[in-house]
């Protein structure tokens, strides 16, 4: 019987303003003609959407117009970004309700991004989680991104979910990717789905969506308040049946999101508790 609820995040977007374009911005670069005049381009000639940033943004580090972009920059930029409303503070909020109510179950936060991983880690809020998988950049001996070391995309991000369902995370597991496929019986599983709550706002989210509401858990779809153009694309995961709820992305206490991500928590809560019981007759 496992005692542990994770509650899981998309990034962009979901915790902060897109970090990509933010990053961009900093070092002066036009963001709408990137996106158009770049990225665009290759999706209408079958690219993958995350390879095919990633892949410009190889392109423009080396044209070096707006100067390298090296792991440094991305890590000062990860230190320094802006968060949304409250997110400095959910962590501890989320602990302490799921603590007083049943002080047995033990919560964990993870993340799973297909933005930029020396970016995310380097965020005020990167020692919460337990878990954070995001795409990776090589860097040459200049420090410039120079390849993908890891694409983040789509169903990508449920493979992720297996692992934080199995346990595989933790330095232990660097360096072994195929372990995600190893068989566990159900009645070992560290989190198993139904004890799961992810958090999200994008099209790369809707596999975890997807996994996680159809096995018992909580989808959530929220959209940036700065964004309104973005919220009638959140709509149609309501729509399609896709998450529990949609909301603004804010997260201080009296937001009605953080409202429901502890109604969600407590819940799974005590249904983590209810079945410790029974299992010890």
């Amino acid at each position: 019987m496992s005692d542990v609820i994770a509650l899981i995040f998309d990034f962009d977007d979901t915790l902060a303003p897109d970090s990509t374009s933010g990053f961009l911005e900093s070092l002066g670069v036009d963001t709408q003609q990137f996106w158009t005049k770049r990225v665009d381009p290759l999706l209408a000639q079958d690219w993958d959407p995350v390879p095919a940033y990633l892949h410009e943004m190889i392109a423009l580090s080396r044209e070096q117009t707006h100067g390298l972009i090296t792991e440094k920059k991305l890590q000062q930029w990860g230190q320094t970004l802006p968060l949304h409303a409250g997110v400095l503070t959910l962590f501890s909020r989320l602990r302490e309700q799921v603590r007083q109510a049943h002080p047995q179950v033990q919560l964990e936060f993870y993340l799973i991004s297909s933005g930029i991983g020396d970016v995310v880690r380097h965020t005020p809020i990167a020692h919460e989680f337990t878990g954070i998988w995001a795409s990776e950049f090589v860097y040459d001996q200049q420090g410039a991104i120079s390849f993908p070391k890891r694409i983040v995309s789509f169903t990508d991000k449920t493979r992720y979910l297996f692992q934080i369902q199995k346990g595989i995370v933790g330095p232990a597991f660097i360096g072994k990717p195929f372990e995600v496929n190893r068989k566990v019986a159900e009645d070992r599983l560290r989190v198993p789905f139904d004890q799961m709550v992810f958090v999200g706002d994008g099209y790369t989210d809707i596999p975890c969506f997807s996994l996680i509401r159809s096995s018992g858990g909580f989808a959530f779809g929220v959209w940036d308040p700065k964004h309104r153009d973005k919220r009638s694309r959140a709509w149609g995961f309501i729509e399609d049946g896709r998450v529990s709820n949609l909301n603004q992305a804010r997260y201080d206490a009296d937001a009605e999101l953080y409202q429901w991500l502890e109604e969600a928590l407590t819940s799974l809560a005590s249904r983590v508790a209810l079945k410790a019981r029974l299992y010890r007759g």
